[in-house]
């Protein structure tokens, strides 16, 4: 995952989709300060850090910057999704030519099933980086004491998957994604006005919208010194079957879970 900068609507659609990786800022924030230098309008996205960064480097502040920060759940290793994709590389015997991390066309919006098309043609689902992900072992050292594990964010807006609309606002619940919006100051405020008139949106109860990362950070994992000496000291299939739910009992499990629910239905 990388940040670049988009000035049509193309490339601002190349953005969209899930990223559970760390992305690399490469010269954006340089960037961004020579296009406000000069007068023009900037929008930045990113994970609160990297917007708080932002903010730092730039020293003060611009009215024509808007920032986007998102809800985030953490940030895992480069080292581990590299480990990763070339894993599922020597599995299928060719590289890996795109990932979507959350495919909501085949599984729908609540499922978290990661898609890999590889450059020979194959397909691959998998939930191996996604329990990994989830198992929180992987996060960087640092997400375990991020500050902006709250209601308050350095953005201007913070956006997220709205999990819990089925309480807040069950109309809007249709399984095929539906975005939280918490609008955090007066800039943020002035922006939304401008375009609230051109999306189905609602106000909800800040109590119905408290998904984890907005009240606290995840704690560091008991386990996760020895998953990190197996990943150093193992191969990646060992990780997989012992951390990624890969192996021969985690398969039988979800298979009798799927049994269960076919009877009950």
């Amino acid at each position: 995952a990388i940040h670049f900068r988009a000035e049509n609507q193309t490339d601002r659609n190349r953005m969209r989709g899930s990223k559970y990786i760390q992305s690399r800022m490469s010269d954006t924030y340089k960037s961004v300060k020579r296009d406000l230098e000069s007068g023009r309008n900037v929008l930045f996205s990113g994970t609160s850090c990297q917007v708080a960064g932002l903010k730092g480097y730039l020293g003060k502040e611009y009215e024509n910057l808007l920032c986007v920060d998102i809800v985030c759940h953490g940030v895992p290793s480069p080292k581990m999704w590299q480990k990763y994709l070339a894993w599922q590389e020597s599995k299928t015997g060719s590289k890996v030519r795109s990932v979507d991390f959350r495919n909501k066309a085949d599984f729908g919006w609540r499922d978290h099933t990661e898609t890999l098309w590889f450059e020979n043609g194959r397909k691959v689902n998998s939930k191996v980086f996604t329990t990994l992900f989830y198992g929180h072992t992987i996060l960087r050292p640092s997400c375990y004491e991020c500050p902006f594990k709250s209601v308050m964010h350095p953005g201007d807006i913070t956006i997220a998957d709205y999990w819990g609309i089925e309480k807040a606002a069950p109309d809007f619940d249709d399984n095929k994604g539906v975005s939280l919006a918490l609008v955090n100051n007066d800039r943020g405020a002035r922006m939304f006005e401008t375009v609230k008139e051109q999306i189905k949106w609602k106000q909800t109860r800040l109590e119905d919208s408290l998904q984890p990362p907005l009240k606290a950070p995840f704690p560091e994992p008991e386990n996760r010194k020895n998953f990190w000496w197996d990943f150093e000291n193992r191969s990646f299939d060992y990780i997989a079957k012992q951390y990624g739910g890969a192996g021969m009992s985690t398969k039988i499990k979800k298979l009798l879970r799927k049994i269960k629910r076919k009877l009950v239905e």
